[in-house]
């Protein structure tokens, strides 16, 4: 997810391209949020630094104040995942921990039960950000080596092609 953030300036990254609010650097800070919780305070390995205080704005974790550059931002995500990588590396996947925000009996949880959600939770959120991209400059894709999208679609006919698909049903169904 990280690299849907690279290349664009402060505006981009940061601006609302939501209904909700949604940006960006939000995605990416609030999956880099959730790392150092899950991998940090579950399992009493805290992250560090300070992080967002989602009891007190639930959603202070989607928002990276002014004050903190973009690079800055970036480097908090890459140091949350680097703690996230030592916590995974230090503990077996059976080892448990208490997620405090889920209610018992299921706040007890392993390693491997907290890989699974994050691989859900970055999953989820990584689509938002190839959808995000996408709409601030055409960026779309897996990987900037390997976007996984054919090289020879014309997209304005492909555009064009299901749009006028939709009016024919829509038509139809009248």
């Amino acid at each position: 997810m990280r690299w849907k953030v690279e290349g664009l300036d402060e505006l981009d990254a940061r601006r609302s391209l939501t209904p909700t609010g949604l940006s960006l650097l939000g995605l990416v800070h609030h999956t880099a949020v959730c790392a150092c919780e899950y991998f940090g305070v579950v399992f009493d390995r805290p992250f560090p630094e300070p992080t967002p205080d989602v009891d007190a704005d639930p959603h202070a974790d989607f928002v990276v104040p002014a004050e903190v550059s973009l690079a800055e931002a970036l480097g908090y995500v890459d140091r949350a995942w680097a703690h996230a990588d030592a916590t995974i590396d230090a503990l077996d996947l059976d080892a448990t921990g208490v997620v405090p925000w889920w209610t018992a009996p299921r706040d007890v949880v392993t390693l491997r039960r907290v890989l699974v959600h994050m691989v859900a939770e970055a999953h989820r959120h990584a689509g938002h950000a190839d959808v995000l991209r996408e709409r601030l400059d055409g960026l779309a894709g897996l990987r900037p080596d390997a976007t996984n999208l054919p090289d020879d679609v014309t997209w304005h006919h492909h555009v064009a092609r299901v749009d006028r698909t939709a009016r024919e049903a829509a038509e139809r169904s009248a």
